[in-house]
């Protein structure tokens, strides 16, 4: 019989717990959760990230409206609990919704720790645990005036490195003698704020806050020496409560979190507590990992389950900087039972200290050069006899055994249980797993499947190892290469720290990271642009010199030095004065050769460059707009007649193709860009071989995507089945968003979707409504800058630009 579960909290912990709970046993329970957010389930740890810009919040959902829907789980957002009736077995919402439960979870996390100061309640005084904190640090932001940051731990020099990064002056202020010291000994906290003030953020130590001052709002922070600190935002990052509140009002044991036992039981064996909020052998914890580790052993619990319960394990800590590396784990305070092996190497600021007792390791700490700490890590867990080590230990995992040692070794040591990623709380058995059972063979695929080095990518080398330990010649990690040899940074690093730094010109993104030539070349030159011209549409000016030929000409050339002119045909449809005018163009202008398309137009070849704006100035007199079939961007959307004229049409294939052409036509895109509409089955647009297509049936519009019939030849995956043509739409330019989002300069649509994976995809694009909305606003939005006809600029003076070829750009791809 299924039983009532009744979730309360929504966050990390509670959502591992449902994905190990549906896949063990999908029906078992009638699932409902209380969420005191107004919105779905994301990654918490990845709001840093949000803050710098390096991500946006749609990226960091966990689980999007569509999964609770698929999976037939009712989510109340917005709700917060505000009584449990044990007696009756119900939960109470503040909107007044009570629910009955068989089985009760509580995950209501922790609260920020408030220093009780006078000026606490300010307008401009802020805590960092949730995204409406993060949207309120980014709103003041926009001032680019003075932030403090109380506490200088992880979530405080987050905090700090990501309003840095929005443009603010940052002051952390930090009441012990070192950063991080929790987490991090003298020695390593030294080189933190060495690292940290290099970014130029200020670091005060010893720094005791006495009041935060101000008239209306906050203006400033003093301290207890009488120093005070001028802000307009301070952000308060000291530490967490275990938010216990609930639970205690209910009569549930109570201590400085939720007690539990090892199976994640209360003091009522029908109430489960898992998260920040619980307190499991006396420890309550903070990092995802034991979190994880947690809801693993509460789904087996509710599944009735003996064999999963919890023990305490040294969990590492990481600092999501980036360019700081930082690791550390396990006890490594000074004591007379115990010794220590430590490395310094100052020009390259890198530190590295193991903490031993009776020749077992006990705390590791690595600063500056951290690939080793899951070795280390490792041995703490398995408590390794490191005696035959002890000469060489310091040096890491490659070093035993001399030079020649293999350099696999390590990963190859590590235990199927043991920690790869940290963010998402993945072992090197998942990973194992997933490459052998799905045929994995790039990092991509990776990340897709099992989400390892997907959020902050410190593990991204030991994943890689991972799998040239499990692939071994197959995988070639090399093949992750830079743009091009002006740069070691690869296409994605490059986009990430240009949306985080707020790169907005060439010369700003050559500047920041450290190009190796002054002015780039014609290998990214391009590429810049177009991320440029895609992450600020609204701020970015083109660079036509950073062009291909044929994009900055507004026409393709030909071998013969002469250009093809290819005006825009909205679905393939046109008229007789469309076609009169284009047979006066053909006369006037001696133009040698004119030819009907693949993608259902018309090129006119063989024209000179000097007739090219007059020929634009008499095309534009008939209405046409650039065909742009130079463009890295939407050629072509091809259709059938549909339902007007065929007698086996389904759908207006060729009024939904025309709909989709002009609301997209314009957009720059990774790579060329075509799209197929057929009006039923028998598919005589060629939609399953497009980039992006649309088979019409009886039931709605089936979308398809991935397709290519060029070098390449591949048929479409299909993304999934609509209803209506709004929707069709909508999920189309989505796909196109996110594409233009992620996708690499030059990689065209299908390549992209086998990186991604298509799973993560249709996740995002068809599953999950929000992010859909949210990727189809942001097309919306970047079309009020790209959607200008070129030649009508040219003809008319508006567009300045001459034609003169950039000898060192190559020539453009074929034009359809």
């Amino acid at each position: 019989m299924t039983q009532k579960l009744v979730i309360i909290g929504n966050g990390m912990a509670p959502g591992r717990m449902l994905e190990h709970l549906l896949e063990a046993a999908p029906d078992r329970y009638d699932i409902t959760i209380f969420n005191a957010e107004p919105r779905v389930n994301y990654d918490r740890i990845m709001l840093s990230p949000v803050l710098s810009g390096e991500k946006s919040f749609e990226e960091i959902v966990i689980h999007g409206d569509g999964w609770y829907v698929e999976n037939a789980i009712t989510l109340y957002k917005g709700h917060r609990i505000v009584a449990i009736d044990r007696d009756a077995r119900t939960v109470t919402s503040d909107h007044g919704v009570t629910e009955p439960y068989d089985k009760l979870v509580i995950a209501t996390g922790s609260v920020p720790f408030i220093i009780p100061v006078p000026g606490k309640d300010l307008p401009g005084v802020l805590t960092y645990r949730d995204l409406d904190d993060v949207n309120a640090m980014l709103l003041a932001a926009q001032s680019r005036q003075s932030a403090v940051v109380i506490g200088g731990g992880l979530l405080g020099l987050e905090a700090a490195a990501g309003l840095k990064d929005r443009g603010m002056d940052v002051t952390v202020l930090h009441v012990m003698p070192t950063l991080m010291e929790r987490q991090l000994d003298p020695a390593a906290g030294y080189l933190l704020q060495k690292a940290v003030e290099d970014r130029g953020i200020k670091v005060v130590t010893k720094a005791n806050t006495r009041q935060i001052v101000g008239s209306g709002r906050v203006e400033g922070v003093e301290l207890d020496d009488g120093t005070v600190i001028s802000a307009s935002l301070v952000v308060m990052a000291v530490g967490i409560r275990p938010s216990a509140t609930l639970a205690a009002e209910a009569g549930l044991a109570v201590n400085r979190g939720i007690v539990v036992d090892d199976r994640m039981r209360t003091s009522d064996p029908d109430i489960l507590s898992l998260g920040e909020c619980a307190e499991v052998g006396g420890h309550v914890y903070g990092l995802v990992a034991p979190l994880y580790r947690m809801a693993k052993v509460a789904a087996s619990t509710l599944l009735g389950g003996a064999g999963e319960s919890f023990a305490h394990v040294d969990t590492p800590t990481k600092l999501k900087v980036t360019g700081i590396d930082l690791y550390s784990v396990g006890d490594f305070a000074d004591g007379d039972d115990r010794e220590e092996i430590v490395l310094r190497d100052a020009s390259a600021g890198i530190y590295k200290r193991v903490v031993l007792k009776e020749d077992r390791i006990i705390g590791t700490v690595l600063f500056g050069e951290t690939s080793d700490g899951a070795w280390f890590a490792d041995m703490q867990k398995q408590q390794t006899d490191i005696s035959g080590l002890r000469d060489t230990l310091i040096f890491g995992q490659a070093f035993q055994g001399g030079a020649s040692a293999d350099p696999l070794a390590a990963v190859a040591a590590l235990a199927d249980d043991a920690e790869i990623c940290g963010c998402n709380g993945v072992c090197k058995g998942t990973i194992v797993s997933a490459i052998a059972s799905k045929g994995l063979n790039s990092l991509d695929g990776v990340r897709a499947h099992t989400k390892a080095s997907a959020s902050c990518g410190t593990c991204t080398g030991l994943v890689e190892k991972l799998m040239t330990l499990t692939l071994g010649d197959s995988y070639n990690p090399g093949a992750i290469q830079p743009i091009c040899g002006c740069t070691e940074l690869g296409h994605d690093d490059v986009r990430r720290l240009i949306k985080a730094k707020h790169l907005k010109t060439i010369p700003a993104v050559m500047q920041e990271l450290e190009w190796k030539t002054s002015c780039g070349c014609a290998k990214c030159r391009p590429a810049l642009n177009y991320y440029l011209v895609a992450d600020w549409p609204d701020q970015y000016a083109d660079d036509y010199q950073s062009r291909f030929v044929n994009e900055r000409v507004h026409a393709n050339i030909q071998r013969d030095g002469t250009y093809s002119v290819v005006p825009r045909m909205w679905g393939g449809m046109t008229s007789s004065k469309e076609l009169r005018a284009i047979a006066d163009v053909v006369d006037k202008f001696a133009i040698p050769a004119v030819k009907v398309t693949g993608g259902q137009r018309i090129d006119m070849l063989g024209i000179r460059k000097e007739d090219l704006p007059a020929v634009w100035a008499d095309l534009g007199k008939a209405g046409f707009v650039s065909g742009q079939a130079y463009a890295k961007g939407l050629r072509t959307v091809k259709t059938c007649v549909g339902t007007d004229w065929c007698r086996f049409g389904t759908q207006d294939s060729t009024g939904l193709g025309i709909r989709i052409e002009k609301f997209m036509w314009g957009s720059w895109t990774p790579a060329k860009l075509k799209m197929g509409v057929s009006g039923c089955p028998r598919n005589c647009a060629e939609a399953t071989c497009k980039d992006v297509g649309v088979i019409c049936v009886d039931s709605g519009f089936e979308i398809h995507f991935a397709g290519a019939a060029g070098l390449d030849i591949k048929g479409t995956e299909v993304l999934g089945l609509v209803k209506s043509e709004d929707e069709a739409l909508e999920v189309i330019v989505a796909l196109t968003q996110m594409y233009r989002e992620q996708g690499r300069y030059l990689e065209r649509i299908y390549k992209w979707a086998r990186r991604v994976g298509t799973d993560e995809i249709r996740r995002q694009v068809l599953d999950d409504r929000e992010r859909r909305r949210a990727y189809y606003d942001r097309f919306v939005f970047s079309q009020k800058f790209a959607q200008v006809d070129p030649w009508s600029e040219r003809v008319s003076g508006k567009d300045k630009h001459e034609f003169q070829p950039m000898a060192a750009i190559p020539r453009a791809e074929a034009a359809e």
